[in-house]
């Protein structure tokens, strides 16, 4: 059979919600073929592991091009085990462990490692016991939030021979995020580093997973000190850095040294020139902060009907958007609210302190029945139903996007779920400016622009920005601008609101260019 044709058949005989338990998504030919020829850059290559084994692809494809070859493999999933056996039951030099990677084998060494590790979204599994066998092993601390996929890689770093090579295809979600912090810092500490190929968020590599990717590649000598990036937008792009010598072949290359693991990386393979004057932490304007979290959306949100069923007045409840697709434009007024209700949407949240209402009473001892009290995040508050303390914001900032940052004035002045994050404008400092200004600035492309260096990437062109991404941004210096322009924004700004016309939005980005601009 073909390698896709193995895949294929696994895949139709194996239900996906095995799959995505074991964190099968499996990796495309095109790609295992760019990873070996880089391990077969080790003139001494003859022992290779595959620390996530799955149906072999790398092993099938780094044998057809040096058939002498051993390779040692590890799969925890013992489904997936034993067809790998049938396929390789005539390849010799080919031993499969039905083993957690993590946990064994530390003292082996390989001349090449190649490796899709599992990768799960944080709340889908439990790291804490591999995080404690890395750091006795490594000596070394990782952030409770570490990814798995991480653990695997900074494992191999370990297990190569002089001259070994490594590659990784991984998501790219560590070089931008807060736990990759201390995975970079051991990363360049190892000198081992020499590339890395970011895919474009776009492309989808993967089936029934949405994330995004990269390609690590690692070498275990001191013949460079360079670190290079690449970005790809596909697997035609990433066929174009291979040589004859090896994928040397870049956009950008740095010192070891120049790298630092403190910051996000995205401005090392995706470079912005920001050619503007008087830049400002975004902090110094306002303060952004995730929305309500309930623990339980299905029992603390209300439509008008279910208050009613259950008679709960509305002393009861919070006015609140529960959703970002209720939200359709970039003003949100109390007559888009009260639309919202009146088409029967979740638009209010229980709010139940005082109670003095026996059918208040009644509803939250229902919680307690079906056991919403003892949820994660119920069973941390006192009382489990009380609220965060969250007032409306005057502005909300999307969390995820595709189309680049949404900003909303809140003109309704209600309360927000985490489908929105809450901007609170800064007050009693020297750059206090008014929500409709600052909403007018972060409507500009050229304020999205800055921020951009800032987002968290997914999958199929999907961005998030979490709180602090934002408050650890930049922004122009508005409060500077002259009286003049300011009023030039602000009328643009109103006929916006007036119109939603994005000819008044362009404007506002020609007034702060001709300012800012260098």
């Amino acid at each position: 059979m073909t390698y896709t044709e193995i895949e294929d058949k696994y895949s139709a005989a194996v239900s996906l919600e095995h799959r995505k338990k074991f964190a099968q998504f499996f990796t495309p030919q095109d790609i295992a073929e760019i990873m070996s020829l880089w391990l077969l850059g080790n003139q001494r290559l003859h022992l290779v592991l595959d620390p996530a084994f799955g149906l072999g692809i790398f092993p099938r494809v780094l044998r057809s091009m040096k058939s002498d070859i051993e390779v040692k493999g590890y799969d925890i999933d013992p489904v997936i085990i034993e067809e790998a056996k049938k396929i390789f039951a005539d390849t010799p030099n080919v031993n499969i462990l039905n083993e957690d990677y993590i946990y064994n084998g530390w003292k082996d060494r390989y001349d090449g490692i190649i490796c899709n590790p599992p990768y799960f979204k944080f709340h889908n599994y439990e790291n804490t016991e591999a995080l404690i066998e890395l750091k006795k092993r490594l000596n070394y601390d990782l952030t409770g939030f570490t990814n798995l996929y991480t653990l695997f890689l900074l494992k191999s770093l370990t297990q190569l021979n002089a001259d070994g090579r490594c590659a990784y295809i991984i998501p790219l979600e560590f070089l931008n995020s807060d736990y990759g912090t201390n995975v970079k810092q051991l990363l360049l500490r190892t000198g081992m580093l020499r590339h890395i190929i970011v895919f474009d968020n776009k492309a989808n590599l993967f089936d029934d997973a949405i994330t995004t990717s990269c390609i690590v590649l690692c070498e275990n000598n001191d013949t460079s000190t360079k670190v290079r990036f690449s970005f790809v937008r596909g697997i035609e792009d990433l066929k174009k850095l291979h040589s004859a010598s090896g994928l040397d072949n870049s956009d950008y290359a740095y010192e070891n040294r120049e790298l630092d693991p403190n910051i996000k990386w995205k401005k090392y393979y995706q470079p912005q020139n920001l050619n503007y004057k008087g830049l400002v932490p975004f902090a110094h304007y306002a303060k952004v902060m995730r929305g309500i979290a309930t623990g339980d959306n299905d029992y603390f949100t209300f439509t008008r009907d279910k208050a009613e069923k259950y008679a709960i007045g509305t002393e009861y409840l919070l006015p609140c958007v529960c959703h970002s697709i209720d939200v359709e434009k970039n003003i949100f007024t109390t007559e888009d609210y009260q639309a919202l209700v009146n088409r029967g949407k979740k638009a209010y949240l229980l709010n139940a302190k005082d109670v003095r209402d026996n059918r208040v009473e009644e509803f939250l001892n229902m919680g307690v029945e079906t056991g919403v009290n003892e949820k994660y995040l119920t069973s941390k508050r006192h009382p489990w139903y009380a609220l965060e303390n969250r007032p409306p914001s005057p502005i909300w900032v999307s969390v995820f996007n595709r189309s680049g940052l949404r900003f909303v004035r809140n003109l309704a002045n209600v309360s927000n779920l985490t489908t929105f994050h809450c901007v609170y404008p800064a007050k009693g400092t020297l750059r206090q400016v008014s929500p409709d200004l600052l909403h007018a600035y972060l409507l500009s492309k050229t304020a999205s622009h800055i921020f951009e260096m800032n987002a968290r990437e997914y999958g199929n062109g999907l961005t998030k920005f979490e709180p602090n991404d934002l408050n650890r941004g930049q922004m122009l210096d508005i409060d500077k601008l002259p009286e003049t322009d300011k009023t030039r924004i602000l009328d643009a700004y109103q006929h916006y609101r007036e119109e939603g016309n994005d000819k008044y939005i362009a404007e506002i980005d020609r007034v702060l260019n001709n300012y800012f601009s260098l």
